[in-house]
């Protein structure tokens, strides 16, 4: 599926892949984030994103560090992947559900 914008006679496609790499390359750069997790559903991937209208809803995995607040890693993650989507993209987000697989007992 495509996201599609258009201006006068040109237009714009982007598809879930380009928004799924720019969740995926956020996601690593916020401090208490382990790594990325399957989400519950089986084979659903990691990051799985669905557009209504002119906007996307992002739903992703993690694992987060033992050492990190939950809440507010969370938080960073969904403004995070927000900002950085809508910046890249030009994409409306209307959602971003995080699925906290587990925590890291030991962290690298």
């Amino acid at each position: 599926m495509t996201k599609t914008t258009s201006q006068a006679q040109s237009s714009l496609h982007i598809s879930q892949s380009v928004v799924e790499t720019i969740v995926t390359e956020t996601i690593r750069e916020i401090d208490g984030v382990y790594a990325l997790s399957a989400l519950r559903e089986r084979g659903a991937g990691m990051v799985r994103t669905a557009f209504t209208g002119e906007a996307v809803q992002i739903d992703l995995g993690v694992t987060l560090k033992l050492s990190a607040k939950l809440r507010e890693v969370c938080e960073q993650i969904q403004q995070a992947v927000k900002d950085a989507v809508q910046a890249m993209a030009g994409v409306a987000v209307s959602k971003v559900n995080i699925y906290v697989a587990g925590v890291a007992a030991r962290e690298e």
